[in-house]
């Protein structure tokens, strides 16, 4: 379940992984299957090979990448999440999602 976004926040995300550009895209997210993560960050991109690439450079597993046919992506989750929208300058995410 998905939730702490709106509807301007999903269409930029979808607009810039539909122009090709590696866009990210958090919110807070429940599953029971990840007992104590609270947020999940999908990295998104129109073009896979420039996500898996993306992945690779990042020591991401591109075999987990979601492809969807308009907006494939790759959760990120736990740890790497944080450690990575830092690495990325995503700093607005990381303070309204309290992972600084």
């Amino acid at each position: 379940m998905a939730f702490g976004i709106n509807r301007e926040e999903l269409s930029r995300w979808k607009k810039a992984v539909s122009a090709g550009e590696i866009a990210f895209l958090t919110h807070y997210w429940l599953d029971p299957r990840f007992p104590g993560i609270t947020t999940v960050t999908k990295v998104g991109c129109s073009n896979l090979t420039t996500l898996k690439h993306w992945c690779e450079e990042n020591g991401l597993p591109a075999q987990y990448i979601h492809n969807r046919s308009s907006f494939p992506h790759f959760d990120l989750i736990g740890p790497r999440q944080a450690e990575i929208l830092r690495q990325e300058g995503q700093w607005d995410q990381l303070e309204r999602f309290k992972m600084l």
